[in-house]
């Protein structure tokens, strides 16, 4: 009875220090639960996680940017890894910025402000969306031109609300 005790106690410490090993290992960005912002920043106001938008168009990856290129545009600071991207970026941003503010496309599809994650990202019809995790992409990606239209319908009422009314 000892023996097994001993290596309930001994598995419950490995399993807590796996979980804070891959929680210290994982950079947590969370939605800023009361912000009204309809661009999905940080408490310091940096949208996509730091994340160069126009580099998901022009090299077809999401790549990180530089706090020496940034821009402050709309309530979000965004980053940019050159600045002929920054450049770029303010000869035309509505062309480069995610839709619904860089929240969830199929959160926004579903009535809800969930966070977005700038490495899982779709380019359709020229327009950048991001989703929350693979799982959810996966998903929103069965039916994306139904979910275009849904998180299309919802986005004019819901993007000046707090993600924790809607969530």
């Amino acid at each position: 009875m000892k023996k097994l005790t001993r290596r309930s106690a001994l598995t419950a410490i490995g399993l807590t220090l796996a979980a804070v090993t891959v929680t210290l290992a994982t950079p947590s960005y969370a939605v800023v639960e009361t912000a009204t912002s309809a661009v999905n920043t940080d408490e310091q106001f940096l949208a996509l996680q730091g994340y160069d938008p126009v580099a998901y168009f022009k090299s077809g990856a999401p790549q990180k940017g530089k706090k020496k290129y940034a821009v402050h545009h709309t309530g979000g600071i965004y980053y940019f890894a050159t600045a002929d991207n920054l450049k770029t970026f303010v000869s035309d941003p509505e062309r480069f910025l995610p839709q619904y503010g860089g929240f969830c496309a199929m959160g926004m599809a579903l009535g809800k402000k969930l966070d977005g994650d700038p490495n899982v990202w779709k380019i359709v019809d020229g327009k950048l969306y991001l989703n929350v995790n693979k799982d959810v992409s996966v998903a929103w990606q069965r039916n994306i031109e139904a979910n275009i239209e849904t998180a299309d319908d919802n986005w004019p009422e819901l993007k000046n609300r707090t993600p924790a009314s809607l969530n």
